[in-house]
């Protein structure tokens, strides 16, 4: 069966390649994924899949049904937004749309996903079972995969696999992590409520822009005191309004940031843990507080009897040397991990550095890769469902 998926993929290579290209040079923003929505539908029924458009807001299902010998479903996601970032790639396939890019890798990976579908789709009744293709629209503002959820894409899915580009692991070669892989991303608001008073009389007035500068260095502190160091926190405090005269002393401060943590346990406690420290900083010099604390999305913690079936197909397809079992896992988030509420799933890394030119980092104007990855996406991802039908 891995000799046919190769023999496929390698027929379907062209096809790919061109459909990678045309989803490069029309890029669409979160949640206006409109015309990529249409074209993914085409490649979709054209193969013979159910679809439906429409889901999540601009999202799109496919289904593939098997022999029916096995009631288990298969899910596989793959992303399909852009970014606002100007294109300075000068490949002749840049994106057409002024100002929007696909600097994550997202039309490789709906290429990816629609290769798969191709693939399954010609191996047709030799599939147990029914595999299920979400084509996921605003991925780069974490609500995209709320959307499909909640318009049902995980009903009655008893697995999922997805992937993701990374520039730094060489084109042909796939990364892979057993257990988190990435971090929980939530948005914290903290306004520091004071006096205000003259600047040169500071023993009057309750200076909220000092004690926001204790409230910042006082988490930071606390962090590294008083939290487990093999579990890490990251908290950046990105933006700083308040003020309104150099010599008046600000009555009123608003910050604004993001917290990254790994462990579920550690991630449950973040809340309280800040609410209480900022609330007694404050309290200490006559200020008030107010802390809004909004969960984003949670780590993605790979599940480690579907990665097994990942790693065997991977090493299977292109051997041991062209598969890294990646040592640490990101602080970057992953709205994926909304589906592994709903049932097991992994995402491996899908390697597109290019040998011979700089690679450039994920959201960069001139981040390029190697095309050569679709067919190893491709076949990885194929392989592994095919041998998920074969697991019990």
């Amino acid at each position: 069966m891995l000799d046919r998926i190769h023999s496929i993929a390698t027929n379907l290579a062209p096809r790919l390649i061109e459909i990678r290209r045309h989803i490069h040079a029309h890029p669409e923003l979160s949640g206006q994924e409109y015309q990529t929505a249409a074209y993914i539908a085409g490649v979709l029924s054209a193969a013979g899949l159910q679809t439906q458009e429409s889901v999540g807001k601009t999202g799109v299902v496919g289904e593939l049904v098997g022999a029916g010998t096995d009631d288990r479903l298969l899910a596989i996601r793959t992303d399909m937004d852009a970014l606002p970032i100007v294109e300075r790639t000068g490949l002749p396939f840049s994106s057409k749309n002024q100002g929007i890019m696909h600097a994550c890798g997202h039309d490789v990976h709906t290429t990816v996903g629609l290769g798969t579908a191709m693939i399954l789709a010609e191996l047709g009744m030799e599939l147990p079972g029914t595999t299920r293709f979400i084509f996921q629209p605003a991925e780069e503002i974490a609500q995209g995969a709320a959307w499909m959820v909640a318009d049902g894409v995980m009903k009655e899915v008893d697995s999922i696999f997805s992937l993701h580009v990374f520039p730094s692991i060489p084109a042909g070669s796939i990364g892979i992590r057993y257990g988190a892989l990435t971090a929980a991303a939530d948005d914290l608001e903290i306004t520091i409520i004071g006096e205000s008073g003259h600047g040169a009389r500071p023993h009057e007035a309750v200076d909220a822009i000092w004690i926001a500068s204790q409230v910042i260095t006082g988490l930071q502190q606390a962090i590294s005191r008083t939290q487990n160091p093999l579990r890490p926190i990251v908290l950046t405090i990105g933006t700083i309004k308040g003020g309104r005269a150099p010599n008046i002393i600000a009555d009123r401060v608003e910050l604004s940031g993001t917290v990254r943590s790994l462990h579920p346990d550690t991630h449950a406690t973040l809340p309280d843990w800040i609410e209480q420290i900022v609330t007694d900083i404050c309290r200490t010099y006559g200020a008030k507080c107010q802390v809004n604390y909004r969960r984003g999305v949670p780590s993605v913690q790979n599940d480690i009897a579907l990665t097994q079936i990942l790693e065997s197909s991977a090493r299977a397809a292109w051997g041991s040397d062209r598969v890294q079992i990646l040592p640490e896992p990101s602080l970057g988030a992953e709205d994926f991990s909304m589906y592994l509420q709903h049932a097991p799933g992994t995402m491996f890394r899908l390697g597109v550095g290019m040998p011979d030119a700089k690679n450039y980092p994920l959201h960069h104007p001139q981040f390029m890769v190697d095309e050569s990855a679709i067919i190893t996406g491709v076949v990885t991802m194929a392989y592994t469902a095919y041998q998920y039908w074969q697991s019990n």
